[in-house]
Formats: structure tokens, sequence, C-alpha cells
């Protein structure tokens, strides 16, 4: 949703290490509810586009509370400052994902993380009392 990921190659490929029978399956249920639809490419109709339905674009609020709250509790690859981001701005964050999915704009709205800026649950959690400016990740480079 806030990747830009739309092929079942580039699912593979963004470090989940998902077996790729599970992903297809995972993606033929997400199919079946009505979360994402499958779509051939414009240019090659041997490969298959997934795109949120308005269904799955309805699921961005919960999808980016979850984001914020496994942030503040346990290890992410998100740097505490998008984090912040995110929960300070959560109705611009929405509406760009929605404008993105139904403009059909493939550009990440988050940005692919570097491992080494982990951010540690109780630097989320502080970072995001208030008074607090910004957090400086623990034990980062």
């Amino acid at each position: 949703m806030v990747r830009g990921l739309r092929t079942f190659s580039e699912f593979q490929g963004a470090g989940e290490g998902i077996a790729t029978n599970i992903l297809a399956d995972r993606l033929q249920k997400l199919e079946a509810a009505g979360i994402i639809s499958a779509e051939p490419e414009p240019g090659d109709h041997r490969r298959v586009n997934y795109r949120l339905t308005e269904k799955g674009i309805d699921l961005a609020p919960v999808l980016l509370e979850l984001l914020i709250w496994g942030a503040r509790h346990e290890h992410t690859g998100a740097p505490c400052d998008v984090i912040l981001n995110l929960a300070k701005n959560r109705e611009h964050v929405l509406a760009e994902v929605r404008r993105r999915w139904l403009d059909r704009d493939p550009t990440p709205l988050l940005p692919w993380f570097v491992e080494g800026a982990k951010p540690t649950a109780e630097g989320i959690t502080a970072s995001m009392r208030p008074g607090k400016r910004q957090h400086q990740p623990q034990g980062g480079r």
C-alpha cells in the first residue's frame, strides 16, 4: 500500500522472505476477499499487476495505525522521524495513499529503510510523547 509494489516479483523481492507458494496463496485470498484485483500489464499481458480495490484502499487508516503501533512497541526498519511524520500527518498520509492508488502512481510513499537505522520500541514511544521534537534512533550509526 505504501511501497508502490504491484507485481508478484516485487512482492517476492520486498525482503519479507515469504515462500512463493505462500505469497501466491495470500494474493489469491486478498483477491477473493475483494481487497486487490489482478490486471494484466498493459505492455506485457504475461505479467500481472495487483491493484488495491476501493475496499483495499479503505483499509489504509487501519494499516497506518497498525504501522504506528508496531513501531511504538516492536523493532521496525522504519527510522523514528518517518514514524513521527506518519503519526503527526495521518490525514495527509491517508489522502496521499488514496491519490496514488487511484491515479495509478507507483511512486513509493515510504522509502526503503537502512538496516542500521532501526529504532527501539522505547525510542519510538519516548519520541511520541508531548514536548519531544525529534528522536535519534538508539544504537543507530
